[in-house]
């Protein structure tokens, strides 16, 4: 089963898509019937907070979603710290070291700032329409 840590771009796209053929919405509709397993730190939690509220998502709205994550979600404990290199901008860490610490098949984003990275690590970084794509083929094999 694939396993994924979704960037806070990703969870804001998905959460304020309306649009029933919506990847993003997509993305979290196929991980709400079990299709693959998003995977979450307490520090990733933080920052989907943060992202929402600057983001015009209401507080319950938020809340909410932040709970199915917490239910449906599984918890990533950090307990390797270390990087080769950083990125950039030092909140992309966090998405690194849980992906890391995960065991995760996957990084989505839609975050240029990770395509350094792509092919460094044994999970993918992608971003959320190439993710889908496979996503889609797993629920056929």
């Amino acid at each position: 089963m694939l396993r994924a840590v979704l960037d806070t771009n990703v969870v804001v796209a998905g959460h304020r898509a309306t649009a029933p053929t919506s990847p993003n919405r997509e993305i979290f509709t196929l991980w709400k019937a079990g299709d693959f397993t998003l995977l979450y730190s307490e520090d990733l939690l933080v920052e989907y907070v943060e992202k929402l509220i600057t983001h015009g998502i209401s507080r319950a709205d938020m809340r909410e979603l932040v709970a199915a994550i917490g239910r449906r979600g599984e918890r990533v404990v950090i307990r390797f710290f270390h990087l080769r290199r950083y990125p950039l901008d030092s909140d992309d860490i966090i998405f690194l070291l849980c992906a890391i610490n995960g065991n995760a098949t996957h990084l989505v984003s839609y975050d240029g700032g990770f395509d350094s990275f792509v092919g460094e690590f044994a999970f993918a970084i992608c971003e959320p329409l190439a993710f889908l794509a496979e996503l889609r083929r797993s629920r056929v094999s």
